[in-house]
């Protein structure tokens, strides 16, 4: 079980199983939604994730139509987006979880989009797309 909050703590959340295919994106997309070189997200099926505390601090931005992003409306901290296609999970911003996880990114994504100041140092596997295990729903 993992337990995490956004920045100024009005949402709390618990996910009570794993999370699955964690990434390091550096799309354009996610580095403007971070404000930063990229986010880290990891899939977790909708009923594991319980929003504990503030529910209806929940915002949501609808960036596609069926694709939105829930941040927290006090703070801003980006929480999950969720997508109409796959109802049965959402993508978690991993950062904002306080419980050590134990699993692991697999991947760098969207290398090609990448900061131009960002350096790429480490020896996971760099992608110009999603990771090859990923099945995308359209």
């Amino acid at each position: 079980m993992y337990q995490g909050s956004c920045l100024c703590g009005s949402i709390t959340l618990t996910i009570t199983g794993t999370i699955s295919d964690i990434i390091h994106c550096h799309c354009s997309l996610c580095r403007k939604s971070t404000g930063s070189a990229f986010a880290t997200n990891g899939f977790v099926q909708t009923n594991d994730l319980v929003i504990t505390k503030g529910q209806d601090m929940l915002q949501s931005f609808e960036l596609r139509p069926g694709k939105k992003r829930h941040f927290c409306r006090q703070c801003a901290s980006p929480i999950f987006s969720d997508n109409a296609a796959e109802p049965t999970r959402v993508r978690l911003r991993l950062g904002i979880l306080d419980s050590a996880i134990t699993e692991k990114p697999i991947s760098h994504n969207f290398v090609s989009s990448k900061a131009n100041w960002d350096s790429l140092d480490c020896t996971l596997p760099h992608y110009d797309g999603h990771e090859p295990s990923r099945s995308v729903a359209k």
